[in-house]
């Protein structure tokens, strides 16, 4: 997809992992982190009471007080720090104090400065749509949960959050195995470790600029991993949407959900029969191979109009070329035995991130349904990370279609292009 023009959020994720793990300490991960879960519950308690006070303050003068700000910022970056070390995003034991600096997976927040008083006053309610999305993401915090009995308790999931678990729990086993965190599974999970800790920085007054849930914004800097033989395509800068066929966008899909249920049936049998023919020649059927390529564009076309990744109404028919989000597919090629022999069986980690994805996308749609019904337009952070969950969930149907032996790549930089920054006119000054 091409490139964007993108402002750099004033909290900005660092990482600096080398992808590889201890497998003594990563295999007693939860035990090892026990003092810090006992410390961060704690630290919450205070935290709260200093960001009462801080709101009164930063109502009364339009910018937080610089001592409350500078507690709130340790916290942040050390509740960060807790959920690297957890997630397996970084490897070393973390401090307690959340210093700058000390981790490979760190945070740059900003100093005091002016807010807006309408936000500061409305702050809670503005932020639940950060909040429902860090939920799926995880990895952030929504630093408190509260028992029906009022005991504070830290979660460190950030709502449980579907993705940053996800990645965390299949780069436990791939880190015992190998060593080393899968540069996918990091990525990701440090994508929703960073949306999190932005979103911890928005509640609790650091900042007053709004979560940014662009994956692509928020990993730069990393590495892009090399282009996937499946990959998104089309028009990156069009996000103006009708505001008629938003509205109504449930009801305008239910055809295609149909025909694409009708159409998955056969699908499955074509599969089935590519499976054998794989097995026995290497290779699958041409004609069995155009035929699921089709469906699984047309999944891609369908999904993306009825997620509000793309406007206009999608033919029927999966041809290349005919919707603004397209997917690139590879044509027939020799593929490994084993790898489809076992294909059902490899493909589970990648649906297991998919599905993860898939809760994300579900709260993106929501939210962008409501944005574009008010301002005719998407969102670019919502739209791009809605675009990031379609194309694996397109690599991941590709892969068990038989239509390549090339694993799913859960970055989110993968196939991105490097983000061109325009800066504020005060950053710039």
């Amino acid at each position: 997809m091409n490139g964007y023009v993108h402002e750099p959020h004033p909290v900005r994720l660092v990482v600096e992992d080398d992808l590889e793990r201890n497998r003594l300490t990563v295999f007693l991960r939860l035990i090892l982190a026990i003092p810090h879960l006992i410390w961060i519950a704690i630290w919450t308690i205070w935290i709260v009471l200093v960001v009462f006070v801080n709101w009164f303050v930063t109502l009364a003068t339009g910018r937080p007080a610089k001592r409350l700000h500078g507690w709130t910022c340790s916290y942040v970056r050390y509740g960060t720090h807790l959920n690297a070390y957890l997630y397996l995003v970084g490897n070393p034991y973390p401090g307690f104090m959340g210093e700058e600096g000390e981790y490979p997976i760190d945070l740059r927040l900003p100093g005091v400065e002016r807010q807006r008083r309408w936000k500061t006053l409305f702050r809670i309610f503005l932020a639940i749509p950060g909040l429902l999305l860090a939920s799926a993401l995880g990895g952030g915090f929504s630093s408190t949960s509260f028992s029906r009995s009022g005991n504070s308790a830290y979660s460190a999931a950030g709502g449980r959050g579907a993705l940053s678990l996800t990645c965390a729990v299949l780069g436990w086993f791939a880190s015992i195995a190998r060593g080393r965190m899968p540069k996918g599974l990091r990525d990701a999970s440090a994508y929703g470790i960073g949306y999190g800790a932005q979103t911890a920085a928005y509640v609790l007054l650091i900042t007053d600029r709004y979560p940014d849930a662009d994956p692509r914004a928020m990993l730069d800097g990393l590495d892009r991993p090399p282009e996937h033989v499946v990959r998104l395509v089309g028009d990156a800068d069009d996000l103006r949407f009708s505001r008629l066929t938003v509205f109504f966008r449930l009801p305008l899909a239910v055809p295609h959900l149909i025909w694409l249920l009708l159409w998955g049936v056969a699908a499955f049998f074509a599969a089935i029969a590519n499976w054998f023919v794989t097995l026995f020649r290497g290779t699958p059927a041409r004609r069995l191979h155009a035929f699921l390529a089709r469906f699984v564009r047309y999944q891609l076309h369908v999904y993306a109009f009825l997620y509000l990744v793309g406007n206009p109404f999608p033919g029927f028919d999966g041809a290349a070329g005919r919707y603004p989000i397209d997917l690139v597919l590879p044509g027939p090629e020799r593929q490994s035995r084993w790898k489809t022999g076992f294909r059902l069986f490899l493909a589970i980690p990648a649906l297991l991130v998919g599905t993860a994805l898939g809760y994300g996308l579900g709260v993106a749609a929501l939210l962008t349904w409501f944005v574009a019904l008010i301002r005719g337009a998407a969102p670019w952070g919502l739209r791009n990370y809605s675009a990031y969950s379609l194309r694996y969930q397109a690599q991941a149907n590709a892969y068990l279609a038989l239509l390549t032996d090339a694993y799913p790549h859960a970055s989110p930089l993968e196939g991105a292009p490097e983000p061109q920054h325009e800066f504020a006119e005060a950053a710039t000054a």
